[in-house]
């Protein structure tokens, strides 16, 4: 693989807690333009390599390459603005304000006037075009003017990307988008993530098989915080270690197992 094709690389990346190891070792490529997957059982490390990423946290050793550039010691702010953004595990959209509200703040964010509540609004609906085509590409443009609180759970996610889109990422960092959904939110979520990858590069997190056997190129598998398999799912699904590791056995298939 030639190293232009690469946005993400990390490079004998650990971390440890007190003499415990969360992260062990860890080489990750992440390749432009694709949907990469980070799975595993409970307590593999998956959220806490996503912290080192994004630099929630700080490696106790190894390096972090982001287009090239080592990004190891680099702040949050400074991720952020390279272009790599994350969506948050739980929910992180205001409750009260409209749907377009909460994307227009994104938008302020990136243009670096975030937080100014005390704008006018006048100043600020300059952004609503951008914010409604980005409520559009994610389906909810009809609600634009609803208040957030009153959303079902699958579409409050779906604006949450829609939030983070307006951060305009070049690596958008996905943790656990289905978690707590239904089967008919699951589906529309991960349709919309196979949507708004486009042109994009999609570095995720997610317990269900399903939606990892639907739209990632690649999956790395995590295990007590060291790669256990990395390749497509076809491959990955069919590696001996891979099923022990979900399923406490060697026999039956990896599809629809939830770690």
């Amino acid at each position: 693989m030639n190293d232009d094709d690469l946005i993400l690389q990390t490079r004998q990346l650990n971390k440890q807690f007190r003499g415990f190891t969360a992260v062990n070792d860890v080489d990750l490529s992440v390749r432009r333009g694709t949907i990469h997957a980070l799975i595993g059982p409970n307590g593999a490390g998956k959220t806490t390599c996503f912290n080192l990423l994004t630099k929630f946290l700080e490696p106790t050793s190894g390096t972090i390459v982001y287009n090239g550039v080592d990004i190891t010691r680099e702040r949050p702010a400074q991720i952020a603005r390279r272009g790599i953004i994350r969506s948050f595990q739980i929910s992180a959209v205001f409750p009260h304000l409209t749907l377009l509200e909460n994307v227009r703040l994104g938008l302020q964010r990136r243009l670096g006037t975030s937080f100014h509540f005390w704008r006018s609004e006048k100043s600020l609906r300059q952004l609503d075009a951008r914010a409604l085509e980005l409520l559009d590409e994610v389906g909810l443009r009809d609600m634009a003017y609803e208040e957030t609180v009153n959303l079902a759970y699958g579409r409050k996610r779906a604006l949450e990307i829609a939030t983070t889109l307006a951060m305009e990422p070049e690596l958008m960092l996905l943790d656990e988008p289905t978690q707590g959904m239904g089967h008919e939110d699951v589906d529309r979520v991960t349709r919309l993530i196979k949507q708004v990858a486009v042109g994009r590069t999609v570095l995720m997190v997610e317990h269900n098989m399903n939606v990892v056997s639907t739209i990632a190129d690649t999956i790395t598998v995590l295990q007590r915080g060291a790669v256990l398999a990395e390749g497509p799912y076809a491959e990955v699904s069919r590696n001996p270690q891979v099923m022990e590791a979900y399923m406490g056995t060697t026999d039956g298939q990896l599809q629809g197992a939830h770690a």
